[in-house]
């Protein structure tokens, strides 16, 4: 689908390129390795980038990676610094440029969405076999790593097996990788058990610096990249309610949206809105014990 979103004219920078929530922005003058990260208040669903917005979003992605970048001081990552203009103040960071591999890197510890649709057909979850009699939101010990092909912004990521990560970066990298990965979900789930959040999957990206370093980038650890259940709430064997867009989609497929899912999703009503801004926000309370201000 053509995807043409309006981003923020930012002094000393230049735009270079926008995803489905991120708009990428590059030095006019000084060193070149750097580039400036800017989460907008875009939301997607079911592959399409909305119209609507949810406001704070953008602010609150960034905030809550930067605070699980410090969680992980152990993983190389790519922030610079957090001086940025005030145009962009708090939903933007400056970055060290790294050449991104093209794999997500995906930690499931639990059993749901893609990954169960395939166990359903299959009995496995990209390749890898899994006991019988698993239901949605079994618990998955130890976590799999189960990664996917990048796709095109309006297009989905597809599932893929470990040998073929290793066919496209190399056995040393693709080992590295799935290493990295797993060690990320299991300190994050910990921390996060700990403030009675399930972090039932995650998605990392991760790239290479200019001294051949394997850095973590983008987002960490945030609502549109991990799945957050409330632990009070966990119940095997069905839907788990999330920290994430879940009103987005629970309203887009409901009779009163009239989507086609053919044409672009209509204007979401300010009620759903108002929830979802909310979500993020307690997401990002829960997690960090610090009051979004």
């Amino acid at each position: 689908m053509e995807f043409a979103p309006s981003f923020i004219e930012v002094p000393g920078w230049q735009h270079v390129y926008s995803g489905k929530v991120r708009d990428l922005y590059g030095p006019l003058t000084g060193p070149d390795d750097r580039v400036l990260v800017v989460a907008s208040d875009r939301i997607s669903a079911y592959d399409w980038v909305l119209s609507s917005e949810i406001p704070d979003k953008g602010r609150v992605l960034t905030q809550l990676s930067l605070w699980w970048f410090e969680q992980l001081a152990e993983v190389p990552h790519h922030v610079l610094s957090t001086d940025v203009p005030a145009e962009v103040a708090g939903r933007a960071m400056i970055c060290r440029k790294l050449e991104m591999f093209p794999v997500e890197c995906i930690a499931r510890g639990y059993l749901t969405g893609s990954g169960l649709l395939e166990y359903r057909a299959s009995g496995t979850v990209c390749s890898l076999p899994l006991p019988a009699g698993l239901v949605d939101g079994s618990r998955l010990e130890p976590a799999l790593f189960t990664p996917s092909a990048k796709a095109a912004v309006g297009e989905h990521d597809e599932n893929i097996a470990y040998h073929e990560v290793v066919a496209t970066v190399g056995a040393t990298a693709a080992e590295e990788l799935r290493q990295l990965t797993l060690a990320i979900y299991g300190r994050a789930e910990k921390v996060a058990r700990s403030r009675g959040i399930i972090l039932a999957d995650t998605k990392v990206e991760f790239g290479l610096s200019t001294d051949g370093q394997i850095t973590l980038g983008d987002e960490v650890l945030t609502p549109d990249s991990s799945r957050f259940w409330d632990a009070a709430l966990y119940e095997p064997g069905q839907a788990q309610p999330s920290f994430d867009k879940q009103f987005v989609r629970d309203w887009l497929t409901s009779d009163a949206s009239g989507w086609d899912r053919v044409t672009a999703p209509p204007e979401l009503p300010g009620q759903i809105i108002d929830r979802t801004r909310a979500r993020y926000i307690e997401a990002y309370e829960r997690l960090t014990g610090l009051t979004f201000a």
